[in-house]
This record gives structure tokens, sequence and C-alpha cells, in this order.
């Protein structure tokens, strides 16, 4: 990277305190995280100080995410060297300052606000601003469930937006503010739905001071498409590196997020926080073996991680590792059994021993303990499709895509649901979302194919086209090809079928497969050979067929017999 290790380290260290100082602990965690992860050199310092890092270049080697990217700047890209502002005498923390900042830590933000409420300066201001933002939010969550209990919808609003928004506007106005400030600023402005101020206000905040990560995460959630993203005139900071990153893997642009971490690695090459965005990349890209891997190093670096955890107890699941599924679920039950991650790790365990009403049980408390927790909501939905109470199922994905438009499971669970209502029409509707957001799932495709193929749409040629993209897509449950072969042959197109009846047999004899669907392509792949007279193939068929005892046996015999029938000139 254009900047050396050292001076990272110098600015996160100051970064930490600052950011601590002001009560932005998320902030500072991550900081601290990237502090930890900028490599050390063993030579110079004791095994102590390395501890977090042994076996970094050998895991970095292994998850190598993409071809080696030089570990240069960008060819034309000079990094701004931003130095950390220095403290202002006026701002020194007094005593009522450090009082407020005790109640702020106690969870007692008005009394904190009440402290400073007649104190001067840049940081009274701005924690007095955030604990009153913090009260708001709050009594919200409060009115939510006094209203309409835990999970259901609410036009509660935070009471407090209006007075801080005037209040921050004024000193925004009139040059006194400083970045913390502009921060709280865009949250607000965010909040009351001025998304485009809210960006402007963001990005001064990031620009004047690129180390508050929570600044950033709130700008990425502003940045729905990439050309709001490209719009941003950010300073080339290594901190937008991380931005970036993170920003192209919510904008599903996977490649380009790995092609940045695995540059950020030749800096933060121990960062745990890049080896868990790099498994999230992966899953995405439904690399799981890949990913179980990484999740496999980081717990044992960081055996008491809860965060990004969750994805790993779905990547178990896909794979029906109960073993392994039963482990996790143990370890973060005994860590912290009321974070929302782990209310949603143990919700799938139960639902991988089909104890569907227990699963359900666990998502909905960590939606009590986070309601706009996505996994949980389509997880929850999911589980409400297996227990075939689809209404409930639906409300659950609705939920999902409220919170986040670009949650492709969430529009698939819809499409699903209103499958299984026998409604073809709007669940065509739902897939053709999902299969818009995640294009390389080839099970999304293959969920469309099935609409295409209902009585009510009989749609056959658009439904072959669906198997042709999910058999492109890496189709792991080897559903397409079969389906293609069969479409063919229900419409007549011999030829087309007998290739992907081929193409099918070739992938079950590379996987070892028998069954039902071999005996099919078989026996057509005899008939279609015997009618095309290329006798020499239709033999090898049948006599394959013969292994068999079920009528196909007998249906061999005869096609030998007009084999031998053809093959000696007989019509």
């Amino acid at each position: 990277m254009g900047v050396s290790k050292e001076n990272c380290r110098n600015e996160l260290r100051t970064a930490i305190r600052q950011l601590t100082d002001r009560c932005l602990c998320a902030a500072s965690k991550w900081a601290a995280e990237q502090l930890v992860g900028i490599e050390q050199d063993p030579a110079k310092y004791p095994s102590s100080h390395t501890r977090l890092q042994r076996d970094c270049s050998s895991i970095r080697r292994r998850f190598r995410s993409t071809d080696e990217i030089t570990s240069t700047p960008i060819a034309g890209t000079s990094y701004v060297s931003t130095p950390v502002p220095e403290e202002e005498n006026e701002d020194v923390d007094s005593d009522f300052y450090l009082l407020a900042k005790t109640y702020f830590s106690c969870r007692e933000y008005r009394r904190a606000a009440h402290v400073l409420s007649d104190q001067t300066g840049k940081k009274a201001l701005f924690l007095r601003c955030y604990a009153l933002y913090l009260a708001g939010e709050k009594r919200k969550e409060e009115e939510t469930i006094e209203l309409e209990g835990p999970l259901g919808k609410s036009d509660a609003v935070n009471s407090e937006l209006v007075s801080i928004e005037q209040d921050l506007a004024t000193v925004r106005k009139n040059g006194s503010i400083d970045p913390f400030g502009l921060y709280l600023y865009g949250l607000v402005l965010k909040a009351k739905g001025n998304e485009n101020l809210a960006r402007t206000v963001l990005v001064e905040s990031v620009n004047s001071y690129p180390w508050n990560w929570s600044a950033w995460l709130e700008l990425q959630s502003l940045c729905t498409t990439i050309d709001t993203l490209n719009s941003l005139k950010l300073n080339n900071h290594w901190m937008k590196d991380f931005f970036l990153a993170s920003t192209y893997h919510e904008l599903r642009m996977h490649n380009e997020s790995l092609a940045k971490y695995d540059y950020l690695q030749a800096t933060f090459g121990c960062s745990n926080y890049i080896k868990a965005q790099i498994a999230k990349s992966q899953y995405s890209l439904r690399e799981f073996e890949l990913v179980e891997a990484i999740f496999e190093e980081l717990l044992r670096i960081d055996p008491y991680r809860i965060d990004d955890m969750d994805m790993y107890s779905n990547v178990l699941y896909a794979k029906e590792c109960f073993s392994g599924l039963s482990y996790l679920a143990h370890q973060v039950f005994m860590t912290d059994k009321y974070r929302p991650e782990s209310c949603c790790i143990i919700g799938n365990y139960y639902s991988l021993k089909g104890l569907h009403e227990k699963s359900v049980m666990y998502f909905r408390r960590a939606l009590k303990l986070d309601k706009k927790y996505l996994s949980a909501w389509t997880l929850m939905g999911h589980e409400y499709v297996e227990m075939k109470n689809t209404p409930a199922a639906v409300d659950a994905y609705r939920r999902a895509v409220d919170i986040n438009p670009c949650d492709y499971r969430a529009w698939y669970g819809l499409g699903q649901a209103y499958e299984m209502m026998g409604m073809p029409y709007y669940a065509l509707h739902y897939f053709k979302k999902s299969v818009f957001l995640q294009p390389g799932d080839s099970r999304l495709w293959i969920a469309m194919a099935h609409c295409y193929e209902t009585d009510q749409l009989r749609m056959l040629e658009e439904a072959i086209k669906c198997y042709r993209r999910a058999a492109n897509c890496n189709d792991r449950e080897a559903i397409a090809l079969q389906k293609l072969a069969k479409l063919h042959s229900e419409l007549g197109q011999s030829q087309e079928a007998a290739f992907y009846y081929k193409k099918d047999l070739e992938r079950m004899e590379d996987e070892e497969r028998e069954g039902p669907n071999m005996v099919e392509a078989l026996l057509f792949l005899a008939k279609y050979c015997s009618a095309q007279k290329r006798f020499e193939e239709a033999e090898v068929y049948c006599t394959r067929l013969l292994d068999y005892n079920g009528p196909e046996k007998e249906t061999a015999k005869s096609l030998l017999q007009d084999i031998k029938l053809g093959q000696s000139g007989f019509p």
C-alpha cells in the first residue's frame, strides 16, 4: 500500500483514543482490531506481542482470494496523508465531560445530555447530541414494544431528531462543526429521509476524519447503486479502500471486493475483519469449502468471536454438518447467548434437527434483540415454509425485503411461498427479482423454470432458457441437465434431448451416481441412436441397461434384437 505500516499504526492508535473518548465504541473496536491486524516483525517483538498474528502468512497464502495483486498503490493513485487532529485546548476534558461520559457508559443518556447542557466546545456538543439521539432511539424501541409487541410494525419515531438536527445544522452553517458532529448530523438526516444531504455531510465527515468506521458504514448504506458510489468525492486515504471493499460486496461486486481485500492484506495481513469479509464474499460466490476453512481458522485464533459466525452456521447448515453446527451453537451459547447472532445459530441448529417450532422460537428471540436483523427474518420465513404456514412465511420475507430490498434470499422465499399457494404468476415475479440480484445462483433459475412449467403457465421454451442458465451456473444439485433433456424430449426435439441426456449421463458417471435418472438417460439414448442407425452406440447403451432388473431390461433386450436386424440390413 502507499502508506507505511508504522504510519497506519500511529494513526489508528490516536484514533482509538479519540473515538473511545467520544463513546463511539463500535468504531473504536473496529480501529483496534485493524491496529492488531497490521503484521508485526517477529524479530523485533516478543512472542506475546505477536500471539494473535501467528500463522497469518500461511493463512493468507491458503485463502488467496484472487490472483496475486501488487502491494504498491494502483498506478496514478497517491494517498492523502490526513493528520490526526490534535485536541483543542477548549475541549480538554472538563470535570462535567468526565461525569457525562460515565453516565453515558451506564446507558443513562438523558443524564449525560443534561450534565453537558451548558458546556461549550465541540466534544461536549457532540456527546450531548449523541446522548440525546440514543435516548430517543431507546424510547422509540420502548414505544414499539408497548404499541405493537416486540416484532410488530410501528410508527414510533425518535422524538429527539428535530432538535438535534437544528443544533447541528446551525454549527455546520457557521463552520464550527467537527467531523464527529458531521457524522451525527448525517445519521440524523438519514433517519429523517433526507438522503442526499446525509450523503454530502457524511462525505465531509470521512474526508476530514477518515478513521471513524461508523461514518463509513452509514455512507455505505446510502450507496445503493454503483453510480451513487462513483459520484462520491472521497479523498484517497487508505480507509477509503476498506470502504470500497465493503461497499462492493453490498453491491454484489464480489470479485472487485475480493481484489480490494487482497490489496489491503499487504498491510493488514493479520486482520480478522478482512478474513471474515473475504469469507462473506466467497459465501456469496457459494464457495462453501473455502468459507468453512476461513471460519475454522478464525475460531482457532479468536475462539470467543460471535461477529459473522451466523454466516458460518449457514454454511454448516447447507452442508448438513450436524457435529460442526452443534459445537458452534454450544460455543456461542456459552459465550453470549443473548446476542442476536447466537440466537440465529441456535435456530439453525434446531432447524437442521427438524425441530422447526423451536427454531422459530430462537429466530424470534434474535428479532426481539434486534428487530432489523435481516438474517433472522429470512431464516424464520424458511422455517414457516417448512411448517406449511405460508401467511407467516410471506410476512417474515416481506419484513426482510423492507429492511434490505437487495436480499435475494427473501425474494426467493416469497417466490417459494406463492408457488406453494398455487399462484405461479406472483411466484415468478418474486423469482425474477431474486435472480436479478443473484444471477449466478443456479437454484434461482431452476425455481423460475419450475414456475414456467406449471399447468397455469406451460411456457416450456422459457423454462428451457432458465434451465440453460442454471446449467451454466455450476448446478451442484445436477437438476438442470436432466430437466433440459426431458423438456426437449417432450417438445419432440430429439437431437437436443439426446445432447442433454448424454451430458447428464457423463456427469452421473463422473460423480459415480446410479438411479432412475441414469436408466432414463440410457433408455432414451439407446432408442435415439437406434433410430439414427448409430447401432454401435445404441448397443453400448442397451448392454448397460441389461445390468438393471426392471422393465428397462426387457426393453433393452427388444432393442438389441432390433439393432441386430438393422445391422443385418433388414428394414
